[in-house]
């Protein structure tokens, strides 16, 4: 395990959370060489495989933003890169980076670090009570129609508005930077091959393949050093036992990639 307490203070956080990718088609993709950007940047040019802490974006977020990342899929348990202090947490070790707090962007900012969320599905959108939760926990906060999920440009929208963020963070200031990338939840039909307006597994490795293409000008971005945390917060149903969608227990959902790496 990364020594978080080493990483936290010296480094720039940022956290992507690629909305309702599935594991499988992930791995797939990556196995086959269609997603360089990513394997060039992960371990082993491979995703790991975990088990999220919520099967839909608000309760999987949540959990995240306390914490819980997702879990590596086999035997624990498992220590955790950021932990509240909690007395007689089984997850905390030394490496471990705890915050006395109730959520991670509070307590990166007891510490000095600038928070930003840059939201893209619906649970991000402020524009109701609900909508306005997870951004609430940040400092800074941005959502726009055009960041949405019907929006075929979403991610290179919410990249140009990282920018704006970044070109205006004072040097000397650490940034903890969320961005939920909504490209990849339904609708996402528009990007296959145009044979179909319905959603499918198929239209889904699609929208991947395109937001690998997005991604090195984000990273790009980033200053360095930057600690960098990329994963799905949940995985979602195209027929799989009659199921679509998420907020369900089957494995296509509860299944989902994660990596972490260090841009230096």
């Amino acid at each position: 395990m990364r020594d978080m307490n080493a990483v936290v203070g010296t480094h720039d956080l940022l956290l992507v959370t690629l909305d309702t990718l599935r594991y499988d088609v992930a791995a797939e993709l990556m196995a086959a060489g269609e997603t360089p950007t990513l394997a060039g940047l992960l371990t082993g040019g491979r995703w790991e495989r975990r088990h999220t802490p919520g099967s839909f974006t608000y309760a999987a977020h949540a959990a995240m933003l306390a914490g819980f990342l997702p879990t590596p899929a086999a035997p624990g348990p498992h220590q955790r890169l950021f932990a509240a202090a909690f007395p007689g947490s089984e997850t905390t070790a030394d490496g471990t980076w705890t915050f006395d707090a109730a959520d991670l962007p509070a307590g990166l900012a007891r510490i000095g670090y600038h928070t930003v969320c840059v939201g893209g599905v619906g649970f991000f959108n402020k524009r109701t009570p609900l909508g306005s939760a997870l951004p609430s926990l940040f400092a800074e906060s941005h959502w726009e129609p055009e960041f949405g999920v019907t929006e075929p440009a979403s991610l290179e929208h919410q990249i140009a508005r990282i920018a704006e963020v970044i070109g205006r963070e004072p040097p000397d200031r650490r940034l903890f930077l969320l961005l939920n990338v909504a490209a990849l939840h339904q609708p996402n039909w528009f990007y296959g091959d145009g044979s179909s307006r319905d959603d499918s597994r198929e239209s889904h490795a699609a929208a991947l393949r395109h937001v690998d293409t997005q991604l090195a000008s984000l990273f790009a971005l980033m200053r360095r050093p930057c600690f960098v945390i990329v994963c799905s917060d949940h995985g979602t149903a195209y027929g799989e036992d009659g199921h679509t969608g998420h907020r369900i227990g089957h494995e296509v959902v509860w299944t989902v990639p994660y990596g972490e790496f260090v841009l230096s």
